[in-house]
């Protein structure tokens, strides 16, 4: 009778481990977007939510959570500091890109991603100049080296930028060209959405604008969405994958200019490409998509509206950036890592696990 109960316990004990086994281990995704709201808190998330009647694609996103945003130097960080930490890993002083306090240059997850044979691409509605799109192609003392940072353009191999800031490549103070030395490394330059559209090249150029793009009111219009889905196109050509970075920038110029119909409409544009791009990671399978902000700004707050009518009466503290923490949504494999509250540091080294990237090299 004791043999026949040992052998029951085995058996069982088997079958367990079997089971266990059977199950599907978390798969490392082929590809990364980050997606990042330039003075997005969680009151610009509800407007939208609100001017939308009640919807919000974020919610297709089952984890969530909150990164801190401080700096090295000051409570309250800027972009440059920010995207430093959520491109390389590291926390710095305000207005530096890519730099330690100390002065040591970092490397950022998209120059990891090129080690490791990935494509990759910005997308942003700003200068490619711009601090948060600077934090992951340069390194610099100071984030309005705009001239310095389009040099560093040219020190990578990243095969889709889209944005504004052509006059920072062609109309210098150097007088150097550096649309000449692009297209002398192979990139297919385009000037209008109509010529982005149109390319055919594995490398890709789209200096959009002179400077900065306008608002979405103010011309812009699907600007974001469109560019980030031919950057796709071209980016899942590499059989290796991609690592992109999107901007939704201007949410933080309405902050500072406490325009809330003008933050509003760019919440909404933001939310629209997040739809798009969660479109794409769930028909895919592949890609991990990771939204955050790197700051808050204006104190924007909520005193009245109407969910039925989609209308937001908003007000502000402050014409800067301020301290509270920022949320973090993320879909696709690899997701399950991004909850809780992290640094803003932690979305570097999430990404770079997620990859299984050596990070110390």
């Amino acid at each position: 009778m004791r043999n026949r109960i040992q052998i029951f316990i085995l058996l069982l004990t088997g079958l367990i481990l079997a089971a266990c086994n059977s199950e599907p281990q978390p798969k490392s995704p082929k590809n990364i977007i980050l997606m990042i709201g330039d003075g997005m808190g969680t009151t610009e998330l509800y407007s939208a939510y609100i001017a939308n009647k009640g919807h919000l694609s974020l919610e297709r996103c089952k984890y969530s959570g909150f990164a801190m945003t401080y700096c090295s130097d000051a409570l309250i960080t800027d972009s440059g500091a920010a995207g430093t930490a959520l491109a390389t890993g590291y926390k710095t002083n305000r207005k530096m890109i890519a730099i330690t306090p100390d002065g040591l240059p970092q490397k950022s997850i998209l120059k990891y991603a090129e080690q490791n044979n990935k494509a990759t691409g910005l997308v942003v509605a700003c200068n490619m100049t711009h601090a948060t799109p600077a934090a992951f192609v340069a390194n610099n003392l100071a984030r309005y080296n705009y001239e310095e940072i389009a040099l560093d353009y040219l020190k990578t191999d990243i095969d889709v930028i889209i944005g504004g800031g052509l006059n920072h490549f062609n109309k210098r103070k150097d007088s150097l060209n550096l649309v000449d030395s692009l297209k002398l490394r192979g990139y297919q330059m385009a000037y209008s959405m109509d010529e982005l559209i149109a390319a055919e090249g594995n490398k890709v150029a789209g200096f959009l604008y002179n400077d900065h793009p306008p608002y979405y009111d103010d011309g812009r219009g699907e600007m974001l969405k469109k560019g980030s889905l031919k950057a796709i196109d071209i980016l899942q050509k590499n059989k290796n994958g991609f690592f992109m970075m999107i901007e939704a920038s201007q949410i933080d110029w309405a902050g500072h200019d406490n325009d809330n119909d003008k933050l509003i409409s760019e919440m909404v544009d933001f939310d629209r490409t997040i739809n798009a791009i969660l479109d794409f990671a769930e028909k895919d399978g592949e890609t991990l998509v990771i939204i955050t902000a790197d700051h808050e700004t204006g104190g924007y707050a909520i005193n009245d509206g109407n969910l039925q009518e989609g209308k937001v009466v908003g007000a502000f503290t402050s014409g800067d950036h301020t301290a509270v923490m920022v949320p973090v949504f993320a879909f696709g494999p690899g997701a399950e890592d991004f909850t809780g509250i992290m640094e803003n540091t932690d979305i570097f080294k999430k990404m770079a696990r997620a990859f299984n990237f050596n990070i110390n090299n």
